[in-house]
């Protein structure tokens, strides 16, 4: 027999299993190593939604609210809320649970008066397909990139005055030669900011 999904609040005692259903989410993703070992509080007003299959967290969003415009999110017109993580289980995927998980999250802003969400994300294809098919519209993007040792990080970075030697940077690139950070570099992303504007 199918076990229905339930999507309802976070508990405290979901820690887990969201962290869990995170990594796994994030595993064959460009986020694959931004791993958690707690699930993080907000300073303001959050949704934290899981969706809930016979005692399994299959599936999460987390979106933070403003108050005053700006404060969250990109200062754009209207109150904003910003999705920290959305991920649903890799045996659950399209199956329509982040549509429901985003939905009720619209509808639960939408209840304080925000009028629009902002989320974050990398370059992969299929999630982009999944932000836009949402309704989603893109607003910009810049590069996470990373730096390796073989890739001439002492001479970027060089070891510091109380010998601290750097061995790895992840760094912002907000430039405009884009190509070349891509041709320097073994591992670059383009992280992109999209927005939805509630009906």
């Amino acid at each position: 027999m199918d076990v229905e999904v339930v999507i309802r609040p976070y508990r405290d005692e979901d820690e887990r299993g969201w962290l869990v259903c995170r990594v796994l989410s994030f595993l064959d993703s460009a986020f694959f190593d931004d791993v958690r070992q707690t699930k993080e509080h907000y300073e303001h007003y959050a949704i934290e939604l899981v969706a809930d299959r016979g005692g399994e967290i299959i599936g999460l969003i987390d979106a933070e609210c403003e108050e005053l415009p700006g404060t969250v999110c990109e200062e754009r017109s209207g109150i904003g809320g910003m999705i920290w993580h959305l991920a649903v289980h890799p045996e659950h995927q399209r199956q329509g649970v982040a549509t429901k998980l985003l939905r009720d999250a619209e509808r639960l802003a939408k209840a304080r008066g925000v009028v629009r969400f902002e989320a974050w994300t990398r370059d992969d294809p299929g999630t982009r397909a999944w932000y836009e098919s949402m309704g989603f519209e893109f607003v910009y993007s810049y590069l996470h990139v990373y730096v390796e040792l073989d890739e001439g990080l002492r001479d970027l970075f060089p070891i510091t005055s109380d010998h601290l030697r750097p061995v790895k940077v992840f760094a912002h690139y907000v430039g405009d030669d884009r190509d070349g950070m891509r041709s320097r570099f073994s591992r670059v992303h383009d992280d992109a900011l999209y927005e939805l504007r509630f009906e």
